[in-house]
């Protein structure tokens, strides 16, 4: 019979002491080399290579653990800066952490620094490509002209025509959906310490019916998000009645800013 041994996982790492009161037993912290790692314990029979494996194969098993890992950081960073661990970030043992801690405190601490007092915010922005151009197609002046020449034209005249209308319509299409994209980064970087543009997500992840134009995230001064919620409604004031969908979310823990998503644990 295989021993079901415990790992420790790694929620995320602060800089004072947090409040895990009411998050659940699962839960302890480490203090080591002036910093805090909020952990748990695990089963090796879920968590390790194996059993982790089939259990990532099982969507309603992701689904509620990965909501939890989420839901602890969260509260975690409603009382102090955190660097939140990518999902299943494991170790051996608390000594094992411990030196984790020790070998990166420095970075550790110039992160938690600069995110000291800031919050990670979202802003996707979504179209439906038919949908835009139905809106405009009737009041572009060159496209109603180019359709009136169509009419009288022979067919093969006819034929470049009609071509030169659609490379019209999709050229206008583009530009307005890159001015959308362009304009409502940049208005809200300005308003933040830093930002950053993400992949284009597809629609079985977003599991919407419009298409991503732009995937990107602020990390925001507390005292700034007034200011930066202001600018997104404005946003949604001039871009929502041009057929776009522009969808803020935040705060969330801050992935993006902290460096460290591709940090493995010490389990291997």
């Amino acid at each position: 019979m295989v021993e079901n041994q415990q790992l420790v996982y790694l929620y995320c790492v602060a800089d004072k002491e947090p409040k895990i009161n009411g998050l659940g037993n699962i839960l302890y912290s480490i203090y080591h080399n002036s910093l805090y790692a909020v952990a748990g314990r695990v089963e090796q029979l879920e968590f390790g290579e194996e059993g982790l494996k089939k259990k990532m194969a099982d969507f309603e098993w992701v689904k509620t653990r990965a909501g939890l890992h989420e839901k602890i950081i969260e509260r975690v960073m409603s009382d102090t800066n955190v660097i939140p661990f990518k999902f299943a970030t494991l170790f051996n043992t608390d000594d094992s952490l411990k030196a984790m801690l020790e070998q990166y405190g420095q970075e550790f601490k110039a992160i938690l620094r600069k995110l000291a007092n800031k919050q990670e915010w979202g802003l996707k922005i979504y179209c439906n490509p038919e949908k835009l151009k139905t809106r405009f197609l009737n009041s572009q002046e060159k496209i109603s002209e180019i359709e009136d020449e169509i009419k009288t034209s022979s067919v093969g005249k006819g034929y470049f025509l009609k071509k030169k209308k659609e490379q019209l319509i999709e050229r206008i299409l583009n530009d307005r959906i890159n001015e959308c994209g362009r304009e409502s980064f940049e208005l809200l970087k300005e308003l933040s310490f830093e930002a950053r543009i993400n992949r284009l997500l597809p629609k079985d992840v977003t599991e919407r019916e419009d298409d991503m134009i732009l995937n990107s995230a602020f990390l925001v001064d507390r005292d700034e998000v007034d200011d930066f919620q202001n600018m997104i409604d404005t946003l949604k004031v001039h871009y929502e009645s041009k057929g776009f969908l522009l969808d803020c979310t935040g705060p969330w823990p801050p992935y993006n800013f902290c460096g460290l998503l591709g940090r493995k644990g010490q389990n291997e």
